[in-house]
């Protein structure tokens, strides 16, 4: 794996020890962590604006409220109730 140097203010850096040491993790994995969390946030931001705009049309959010409807009557095709999975 290819690795890069990040510059890091000395506090960052302080908490960055602790927290890998309290978690018995490496620097470099905490790091990955929180930023997977940080871009896991800001997706998570995004899809919540883009339904808030969708929901400002109301056109298009009855279309995809209809959409949603009509999903939901697939879930059990061809199944009895005794062959869904658990």
């Amino acid at each position: 794996m290819a690795t890069s140097t990040l510059r890091i203010d000395t506090t960052t850096q302080a908490r960055l020890r602790e927290l890998a040491s309290s978690r018995g993790e490496s620097m470099g994995t905490v790091v990955a962590r929180a930023v997977e969390s940080l871009w896991r946030e800001q997706l998570l931001q995004e899809i919540n604006a883009s339904f808030a705009r969708l929901r400002e049309d109301p056109e298009a959010w009855a279309e995809e409220l209809e959409e949603r409807r009509l999903s939901e009557n697939t879930l059990m095709d061809d199944l009895e109730d005794d062959e869904w999975p658990e």
